[in-house]
């Protein structure tokens, strides 16, 4: 009996697994790859399986007559695992280009017997009857129709079966074969998993019932790998994002979720099973076991966190560990604010200054970024021109400090690229400005002692690195801004290829490319003539060959087909120059139709370069967009009129 109780808590703990992680497999994959058609079907097959193993879990130690009802109701997802896993593997065919309208019928003809079954389980004793308790397991009795459930239930699996090793025959890939081959060796665990074997044979009095528990212990372990090596294969079908991030992603969920979650249902059943241990009651043990376990078990993700990563990343170790200090290093807008104000208060302290400012040079404009102590000055605020004009800074610059206004101020330079020649030093004059540190004078002339003032120039030597990393790192964003969308394309198209033929015809398609944005850009630049217009792939538009019988030619009609798109971005009412809502169709009109330049666009519009920049590349996706758009209502009315 002793080895009977410890089979039966181990069985209990392998089923809470089994649930906990095809609930957080499912999950997970209906959050990350619920694009994927494969992804969700596999979803589907998992809320079978966990239907089967909760309804098991629920009637451990219950009565009979409190389990009967439990029991027809576990069959939906007995009935339905013959449909779903058939419907799984006609998925993962399809990926290799195998469609079949035979397939398609007997998968619909599939799901209706199972609905049968589960009904006639439901509503009838033809199917399964009555119930028996055996060797502490509770189940119900074969029917005089339970050949029929069968006969569906083993032919479905085997065709299943056959479909998995037929997609594994048309892999051609090394990479897809041999995630085929985690299939084809793991596909068997929902079928092994759901088959209600006791229903079929009952237990034989004469085999001793530790051999019944150890076989179900045994088969719980089998099941749960076999689902857990399935889940992680699906896992990257659909993915958008690169095989060593899903593969990170992924077990990380596993440890923190699933994992975390089986060690606490052990906690607590251990705690009830132990009732007095200590002296404590079980809800006592259960409540410092729970704190306990979540405190462990994320102590030991963390912990082995850099071995998680070695054995994920072997080949780009080195490569992943610059990234991952990388992000460590940069420098937010925050971050850098929180840097100045602490160096200015230390500043400020230490020189016993009443207050003190940075103001940032970029783009031809000064700005103030932060500020202590001084009222005067807001931060955010333009810094007036006369007081950091390179001219006035180069005039009036003497020891270092000149005097504006009431303030000391120090220019700050970007640090020199090369040492300076032995035959003089480097002027700070040359380098490029890229703020001003403003001290509140205390004095009409700097009057510092060496002391302080190698302190100051210690501390205004700090801002300098810190303005220009941060410069640095901006242009960084920026560039990382053009290619992200690139690598989002890319992660698409390889999704496409997942998919099979029929997705890749998309391809083909100009509105999918990632090039449709830069071919609207190029035939802006040259909306009044020029070879990128006349040459232009929108040219093959169907809305432009319905414009070209209106307007006398293919490129009179991509003239008025982009100002019809662009219309489509003009807000209703009187026009403003400096409402948000007009920005977008402002910065098209003024730049591409009536030709001005980006200074004069950028001071209509009351900003500066960099953002005109920024504003015009949204404008124009916005505008592919809207060209898209108008190109896709075109191609539904000559359907519709075909």
């Amino acid at each position: 009996m002793v080895w009977i109780e410890a089979l039966q808590f181990l069985n209990t703990l392998l089923t809470s697994g089994i649930v906990i992680f095809s609930f957080a497999l499912a999950v997970y994959l209906l959050l990350y790859n619920f694009r994927n058609r494969v992804a969700r079907i596999f979803s589907l097959l998992l809320a079978c399986v966990l239907i089967v193993y909760f309804v098991e879990l629920a009637i451990a130690g219950a009565t009979m007559e409190a389990s009967l009802h439990w029991l027809r109701f576990q069959w939906v997802g007995i009935a339905l695992t013959p449909a779903a896993y058939f419907h799984f593997t006609h998925a993962l065919l399809e990926t290799t280009n195998d469609h079949s309208r035979r397939r398609v019928w007997v998968l619909r003809v599939a799901y209706v017997l199972g609905a049968l079954i589960f009904a006639g389980v439901l509503f009838t004793d033809r199917i399964v009857w009555d119930g028996v308790q055996q060797v502490g397991t509770t189940h119900l009795r074969a029917g005089p129709q339970f050949w029929a459930f069968f006969a569906y239930f083993v032919l479905l699996i085997l065709w299943g079966g056959a479909n998995v090793l037929r997609a594994w025959e048309r892999c051609l890939t090394t990479t897809s074969r041999r995630r085929m081959t985690y299939l084809a060796g793991a596909s068997l665990a929902p079928a092994v998993g759901v088959f209600p074997y006791l229903v079929f044979t009952g237990w034989p009095p004469r085999l001793p019932g530790v051999l019944l528990w150890m076989l179900l212990v045994l088969g719980n372990i089998v099941v749960g790998f076999m689902l857990l090596l399935m889940a992680y294969t699906v896992a990257f079908f659909g993915a958008l994002t690169p095989d060593r991030v899903v593969k990170h992603r992924f077990i990380r969920y596993l440890l923190r979720g699933p994992l975390q979650a089986t060690v606490v249902v052990a906690v607590i059943v251990a705690a009830y099973q132990t009732d007095g241990f200590l002296g404590l009651s079980s809800f006592r043990l259960a409540l410092f076991g729970v704190v306990l376990a979540i405190l462990l078990v994320q102590l030991t993700v963390e912990w082995s966190k850099p071995l998680i990563d070695r054995l994920l990343y072997r080949r780009d170790e080195a490569e992943i560990s610059w990234l991952q200090s990388l992000s460590n290093r940069l420098l937010t807008t925050t971050d850098l604010r929180q840097f100045l104000e602490n160096v200015l208060t230390a500043l400020c302290d230490l020189l016993r200054m009443p207050g003190a400012f940075v103001a940032v040079v970029e783009g031809g404009t000064a700005r103030v970024e932060v500020v202590c102590g001084i009222t005067g000055i807001q931060s955010g605020a333009p810094f007036p021109p006369e007081g950091w004009e390179p001219e006035r800074v180069l005039l009036q610059h003497r020891n270092r400090f000149y005097v504006w206004n009431g303030y000391w101020l120090l220019p700050l330079h970007a640090r020199p690229e090369y040492e300076p020649d032995e035959g003089g030093e480097e002027s700070e004059r040359s380098l490029p400005l890229v703020g001003i540190l403003g001290i509140q004078a205390r004095a009409p002339e700097p009057d510092l002692t060496p002391e302080e003032e190698a302190l100051l120039l210690s501390l205004a030597a700090q801002i300098e690195v810190a303005l220009e990393d941060r410069f640095i790192q901006q242009t960084l964003f920026s560039l990382l801004e053009r290619v992200i969308p690139r690598i989002d394309e890319i992660q698409r198209r390889r999704e496409m290829l997942q998919e099979g033929a029929r997705a890749l015809a998309r391809l083909a398609d100009p509105l999918e490319t990632p090039e449709f944005p830069r071919w609207v850009r190029d035939a802006l630049a040259h909306y009044w003539g020029g070879p990128k217009l006349t040459q232009s792939p929108l040219l093959n538009l169907q809305v432009v060959e319905r414009a070209a019988e209106e307007h006398g030619g293919p490129v009179n009609a991509l003239r008025a087909v982009l100002l019809q798109a662009m219309e489509r971005l003009r807000p209703e009412g009187g026009r403003s120059m400096t409402a948000t809502e007009w920005l977008l169709y402002n910065i098209l009109e003024l730049k591409f139709i009536r030709g001005y330049r980006v200074r004069d666009v950028a001071m209509r519009l009351a900003m500066s370069e960099s953002d005109f920049y920024r504003k015009q590349r949204v404008a124009i996706q916005e505008l592919a967009r809207a060209l898209a758009e108008m190109e896709r209502e075109e191609r539904r009315m000559r359907g519709n009129n075909g």
